[in-house]
């Protein structure tokens, strides 16, 4: 196939230059009844092409014409059989891949570390958890990956289990050893699924990680608009393979996508896809350039870590993506907040994510090197500052709380319902400091990078109250839950 074809966008193209004359969705057609300020801003041509499916135009949840050529394409650019975009990323993608691989009382292996959207695939397909632990490192307090001796212990424990859900890479770039997990999901008669929504430049450059699809997973998720250049929203579901039933998996894909998808959104996954099929490497040997002089110079400022290869082959650290550049503040006195803080005020530098410890900066092919200097410039000027309160002292507030060990990633609570059972049980709002004991009914994750503490059906545990009270303490932002304060949480009624 030629990959420097866009059909999909060039198929918008053609319906613009034929000047048709338009009276169909949306309203706004074509622009002309647009809001004038909105419209002078987002320029003619984008109002043009924000169309909707038509004789011409290719149907998304039906692709016969443009849409389907432009999967293929993508298909073959990422080693899959079938690729499907999608326009609510990788969290409908993560949705996707659970409804089409388990049913009901059905049990999956899956990572705690795992993005929350994959508890919904669990309350929507009512398949029953089965927890991993991933690799915790406490010196960097974040968790890495699964290993393959930890799949293989979940499948000899769990003979039952349908299918294995695998994260890699983590939001802070590491990766599994996704080949080896492959073997051993396989050769147990298994579905590997992979929430690879944080490597969609995987595929295309030899100096990053394995490819989900290039080790043969059954179905993996891309978010090609969180590393590459589609729009948000976008990503890619890829399937390889024949142990997936294809006419479920297609029925799935209907039944999550819009009826009237925003049309610039698809384009803009062809036209990535080009992008990294006929450019993919060049581009990325300068991310990659970036981040790595990046990460050398940050590693030489005084009381800041940045880790990279020295961390590969550490568990659960099987390879690295280098595009991630993980910054860890605590030796400046720091909280990740802070560091995040105030380089948007005073830099206006805006991070990928902040948690207690780290900050992480994304370098994609956006990425320029003026921006990368600025960057590494502003963390250099922060090392030298006086800091008035070190948070990590032996006086300071947060060191006090650590070092009474009330500061640790929680364990894995005991899950006494199904994520279902409980999301649909009678509930009732408690105060959040006085729910110790009772059966949680919502999930509650620190976002980013969203990861859930605790789940639907899981027990609320002392350690659970604690590891909140420091984290809202330090200024974490907390997503899923009713109150977002953590004022008042969402439990089973007794």
């Amino acid at each position: 196939m030629d990959q420097t074809k866009t059909p999909y966008f060039q198929a918008l193209l053609d319906y613009v230059d034929a000047g048709v004359i338009p009276f169909h969705t949306p309203g706004h057609m074509q622009g002309n009844g647009m809001d004038p300020a909105f419209r002078e801003f987002v320029g003619d041509n984008f109002c043009a092409i924000d169309l909707t499916p038509m004789p011409g135009i290719d149907d998304l949840l039906q692709p016969t014409e443009s849409i389907k050529e432009a999967q293929e394409l993508a298909a073959q650019a990422y080693g899959a059989d079938r690729t499907f975009f999608l326009i609510n990323g990788s969290t409908s993608g993560n949705q996707c891949m659970m409804m089409t691989a388990v049913n009901p009382g059905d049990k999956i292996a899956v990572p705690r570390n795992s993005h929350k959207s994959m508890l919904g695939g669990l309350v929507m397909s009512g398949a029953v958890p089965i927890y991993m632990q991933p690799e915790v490192d406490e010196t960097l307090h974040m968790d890495h990956c699964v290993t393959p001796q930890t799949v293989a212990s979940a499948l000899e424990a769990y003979p039952d289990v349908v299918a294995v859900y695998l994260v890699s890479p983590t939001y802070y770039g590491a990766a599994a050893d996704i080949a080896e997990i492959t073997r051993i999901v396989h050769e147990a008669g298994k579905l590997l699924l992979v929430d690879e929504a944080w490597g969609p430049h995987f595929h295309f450059h030899p100096e990053l990680p394995l490819s989900a699809t290039a080790a043969g997973a059954d179905l993996c998720i891309n978010s090609t608009h969180k590393m590459l250049s589609a729009f948000s929203q976008c990503a890619m579901l890829h399937q390889t393979g024949d142990r997936v039933r294809v006419d479920r998996l297609q029925a799935v894909v209907k039944m999550f996508l819009s009826t009237s998808p925003n049309l610039p959104m698809v384009a803009s996954l062809d036209v990535a896809r080009r992008q990294m099929a006929t450019q993919g490497r060049e581009l990325l040997d300068g991310a990659i350039a970036l981040a790595r002089e990046a990460r050398e110079r940050i590693n030489r400022i005084g009381g800041l870590y940045c880790f990279g290869e020295d961390q590969k082959g550490r568990p659960g650290v099987f390879d690295i993506d280098p595009t991630k550049v993980t910054v860890t503040v605590r030796g400046l006195g720091y909280t990740g907040y802070e560091v995040s803080e105030i380089l948007r005020r005073r830099y206006n530098i805006q991070v990928e994510l902040a948690d207690l410890f780290n900050v992480v900066a994304l370098f994609t092919i956006g990425t320029t090197p003026v921006a990368a200097e600025r960057f590494v410039n502003a963390l250099e000027e922060l090392a030298r500052d006086e800091r008035p309160l070190d948070m990590f002292a032996p006086s300071g507030i947060l060191e006090q709380r650590l070092n009474r060990g009330n500061y640790k990633l929680p364990k894995i609570p005991p899950m006494r319902m199904s994520p279902r059972d409980a999301f649909l049980a009678t509930t009732e709002l408690v105060p959040f400091g006085k729910s110790k004991g009772r059966i949680c009914a919502e999930t509650i994750a620190p976002y980013p990078p969203g990861i859930p503490v605790v789940a639907p059906g899981e027990e609320i545990t002392e350690q659970i109250l604690r590891y909140f009270r420091l984290e809202l303490k330090a200024g974490v932002r907390i997503q899923g839950p009713y109150d977002a304060e953590l004022r008042v949480v969402r439990v089973v009624r007794e």
